[in-house]
């Protein structure tokens, strides 16, 4: 059972701002990638579902996070029909994020009063998926479907569209000034915040510095 509501996850994702997307089919791993993010300020996190038996991995890591990292609000990424979902939410996930809109997914999702986040790459969609009950949506892939320009002309008709971009955010001061300043309510971020020499060469404070600064570019952006 999800620890926190979807209301706190919707605001817990307002709030800070950024969500970040990471997956490793080794759950020691995946620990130091979560408690690096934690250190770094990170309270929500995607575990994104991409290899084989990855509900295993997620099963353990969010076990461990309840223990060790108690106010990580844990997710799952990556998911694209209705099983798969009711899998991770019977595995104690809080939010489940999606590349594509599926209307099934929703369902299973509201009956458990899961936060739901599908992806979409149109106003239509957006507007579908609001329908369906999705609080923030993803609009994936974020570069490919237009960048900031898009999530600015959808906000123009839509200003009450919470959007969350993947794909094509990076941690630069200008990539995060023009999507908050176009109107996203978070960002999701992936390679950005886990480069090959801190997953690789073992350098977790490298990803906690990097959240961090990433944070508090955030919080800079949004005072303008």
């Amino acid at each position: 059972m999800a620890r926190f509501t979807r209301i706190q996850v919707a605001l817990k994702m307002a709030e800070t701002g950024l969500v970040p997307v990471f997956y490793n089919k080794d759950a020691e791993i995946c620990k130091k990638a979560l408690k690096a993010c934690y250190d770094g300020g990170i309270r929500v996190f995607e575990f994104t579902n991409r290899g084989d038996f990855a509900h295993e991995v997620f099963r353990e890591l969010n076990q461990w996070a309840a223990k060790n990292c108690p106010d990580m609000i844990m997710g799952v990424g990556s998911v694209v029909d209705a099983g798969t979902c009711s899998l991770y939410i019977q595995l104690g996930a809080n939010f489940i994020v999606s590349p594509l809109l599926n209307a099934d997914m929703a369902k299973v999702c509201n009956r458990r009063k899961i936060a739901w986040s599908p992806g979409c790459g149109s106003l239509t969609e957006i507007s579908q998926a609001e329908e369906l009950g999705a609080e923030i949506v993803k609009v994936f892939p974020g570069s490919c479907v237009g960048g900031p320009a898009f999530v600015k002309n959808i906000k123009g008709p839509c200003p009450w569209s919470s959007i969350m971009p993947t794909g094509g955010v990076d941690s630069s001061e200008e990539n995060l000034t023009a999507w908050f300043k176009a109107g996203v309510t978070c960002v999701g971020m992936g390679s950005n915040l886990f480069p090959k020499e801190a997953t690789e060469g073992n350098n977790w404070q490298l990803v906690t510095d990097l959240c961090k600064n990433a944070l508090s570019l955030i919080q800079k952006i949004r005072a303008k």
